[in-house]
């Protein structure tokens, strides 16, 4: 596997934020979640290319995206996506968001009021309270983390995505999930983006998930660690048009340990009807 890159830059208040687009067909934007990048989405990319235009970007904070000291929060990120729908001028595109990643979808649809015509979510960070023991600590110890060792940080960093995986995550596949956070400034970047997360960003709009209209997929790995799969079932029964599939064999990061199903269950949902 070849290094990822994204070439495509887009300002987003002075901050840079890395960007691609391929493939041919209706437009479906991609949005990754944390601690993962666009990197993690190389699976549904090259799985869906041939039947949509896809637009994909590292979030501030993120991958190769701007990592200065400054706001990485789910605060900001719905307020990127939507100046990044208007840079690329779509109008109701489909949309795909994984972890945080959905979060920022609904926060995007629900407080910026951003049209879609159809909306998938896998794993998302939707219902409060969230976040793993070591989630929690770092928040609290922040300075302290950000502090230890390279040869540390890389230890810990690989530990933690691992507890988000059901199976082994391969060598390349973890390699490349570590390689944005290493140095200085991705170290201090991976611990920043945990102390910024906070239950208000969820709260702020979970009250509100029954107005949502869109048709929405909902995609979550049975043996999710991070967010169990009970809250699937929650957040189904709060969206109205919403549709359920759950992935056996795979937990939190299902686009890597389950991607050809994922491709499929997508293709399906957005060539039917606008119903559920």
């Amino acid at each position: 596997m070849g290094e990822w890159n994204l070439n495509s830059k887009f300002n987003f208040e002075g901050r840079e934020v890395r960007y691609g687009s391929e493939g041919t067909g209706p437009a479906l934007v991609l949005v990754h979640g944390t601690p993962w990048s666009s990197f993690n989405l190389r699976h549904l990319i090259s799985g869906l290319s041939d039947s949509c235009t896809l637009y994909y970007f590292d979030l501030l904070g993120y991958g190769q995206s701007d990592k200065s000291d400054a706001d990485v929060s789910l605060g900001i990120q719905n307020k990127l996506l939507d100046a990044m729908l208007d840079y690329w001028q779509l109008n109701k595109p489909f949309v795909v968001g994984h972890d945080f990643g959905g979060t920022t979808v609904l926060r995007n649809h629900i407080l910026n009021r951003r049209a879609y015509e159809k909306i998938v979510l896998i794993d998302p960070v939707a219902l409060s309270p969230w976040g793993s023991p070591f989630f929690k600590h770092v928040k609290n110890y922040e300075a302290a983390f950000s502090g230890v060792p390279d040869y540390i940080h890389e230890a810990i960093v690989a530990a933690y995505v691992q507890t988000a995986a059901h199976k082994p995550i391969a060598k390349e596949t973890l390699d490349g999930i570590i390689r944005p956070w290493m140095g200085a400034q991705g170290k201090a970047a991976f611990y920043r983006q945990i102390a910024q997360a906070d239950f208000k960003y969820t709260d702020e709009i979970q009250a509100k998930y029954g107005a949502i209209h869109q048709p929405v997929l909902i995609l979550w790995g049975e043996e999710d660690q991070w967010i169990p799969v009970e809250l699937a079932y929650s957040l189904h029964q709060q969206i109205p048009k919403s549709k359920l599939v759950t992935i056996p064999d795979t937990g939190h990061l299902v686009i890597e340990e389950s991607p050809e199903i994922l491709v499929r269950e997508i293709k399906d949902f957005l060539k039917r009807p606008n119903e559920i």
